[in-house]
């Protein structure tokens, strides 16, 4: 007992001398570090006088709803997906999720007969999973239901038993190479399943491929082609995928698309002909010249790695030495993506954040990777090491360690069933 006291005021001391420090550190999101930025400085005067594509369109004007056809050729590869089954649009993927639901709602989808917000809505949420897709559910008044994680992608028998037996569930949320927060890549198995699973007629996946590009390591895992599954199923419109270069290029001025078979995408052409006369075609012909093609892309993000892993390393490193031993957390080790996944003990995530935001460090709300920001176990925390300095990011994480031994001090608490 007196070992363990002497233990707890000697973390007690640490901590508080950090928090001395008055440290103003952000681990809040996956924004990329200036050093990333400053990657892609060759887009700003890329094109000098030169503002005209292969067809000789004039892209300071109106027009070309579906993205300039150089830009098609360029990312239909990043989504694997052929140049007619994509549109390449403005600088969000979130907004093109959040526009393709709001359009099932107001006009349904091909293969519906009726618009969604016609009847009830759910869609199902693996999580922990990424709190922009929940927010965009919740602001819409779509309900949502939680399905849990495994390490091969989401619980597959759930999501069967529940899509077959409600025809009120339209769609489900999916990151599914580097899962944002778990680094999870979907199996071919589960790929498979979601493809030719029994579900509503117009049961959509919004297959949100963000960290397609994005690896850590040298042999990186290849994800199944699910439109390929699902036309091979006889389920073709049944997959929407989207993708961005938000962490390819610009962060704010990149490019966003969406894929699927060619009857959903000359739905969606058609929808966004009300929207817009067309996307900003300079920051296409940008992209273009500045990648050239899908290998110019993997180049850039060769770089981009050797930037981002010695901080996932050093996050590894430091909660290995911190917590290793102690068995009161388990944390992803992603071979890509943005974040890592913290699971505490149950009951102690939301104590863990708030006594590292007291040390100056700030995370994401705990819960935040659930729907409805509730984490039946209040245990998980999502971490992302990118836009912080590294010598910031390991005070930060041993912040984040310390936070958690003390909360289980004062709380007896132990891990319980972590996956």
């Amino acid at each position: 007992m007196a070992s363990a006291t002497v233990q707890g005021e000697q973390l007690q001391k640490r901590y508080d001398e950090i928090k001395a420090r008055n440290l103003k550190l952000d681990m809040t999101r996956g924004k990329p570090c200036v050093e990333q930025l400053d990657l892609s400085l060759g887009l700003l005067d890329c094109l000098g006088s030169d503002y005209r594509a292969a067809d000789g369109t004039d892209c300071r004007n109106y027009g070309g709803i579906d993205g300039l056809p150089e830009a098609k050729e360029l990312f239909a590869p990043f989504l694997e997906v052929a140049p007619d089954e994509i549109i390449v649009a403005g600088n969000s993927s979130l907004a093109l999720m959040h526009d393709a639901v709001a359009k099932a709602l107001l006009l349904g989808v091909p293969g519906g007969t009726k618009p969604w917000k016609d009847g009830p809505v759910k869609f199902l949420c693996p999580s922990p999973g990424y709190d922009r897709h929940f927010a965009v559910c919740q602001h819409l008044g779509v309900e949502m239901i939680t399905v849990g994680m495994t390490s091969a992608g989401p619980d597959m028998e759930e999501i069967e038993r529940l899509a077959m037996a409600d025809q009120s569930i339209k769609g489900i949320w999916c990151v599914p190479k580097y899962s944002n927060p778990t680094g999870v890549v979907f199996s071919d198995d589960v790929v498979d399943r979601l493809a030719r699973m029994k579900a509503a007629p117009d049961f959509r996946i919004f297959w949100d491929n963000a960290y397609a590009v994005h690896h850590l390591v040298d042999s990186p895992p290849v994800l199944k082609n699910l439109l390929a599954a699902c036309r091979e199923a006889g389920n073709p419109e049944r997959v929407l995928i989207f993708g961005s270069t938000s962490k390819v290029s610009f962060a704010g001025a990149g490019l966003a698309m969406v894929g699927g078979s060619e009857q959903n995408i000359a739905y969606l052409k058609q929808a966004m002909s009300f929207q817009t006369i067309g996307p900003d075609k300079l920051n296409q012909l940008r992209h273009v010249r500045f990648f050239g093609d899908m290998k110019g892309i993997e180049v850039q993000m060769a770089k981009h790695a050797a930037i981002l892993k010695p901080r996932f390393d050093a996050v590894s490193e430091i909660l290995d030495r911190e917590l290793g031993a102690s068995g009161l957390a388990q944390w992803s080790r992603p071979q890509g993506g943005y974040f890592i996944s913290i699971d505490t003990a149950d009951g102690c995530a939301k104590a863990v954040v708030a006594m590292a935001a007291e040390a100056g460090v700030k995370l994401t709300s705990a819960g935040a990777t659930f729907p409805y920001g509730k984490d039946p176990r209040d245990r998980n925390i999502r971490i992302a090491p990118s836009f912080p300095p590294l010598a910031e990011l390991r005070q930060a994480t041993e912040i984040l360690a310390l936070s958690v031994l003390l909360v289980a001090a004062e709380t007896g608490a132990a891990v319980r069933g972590a996956a």
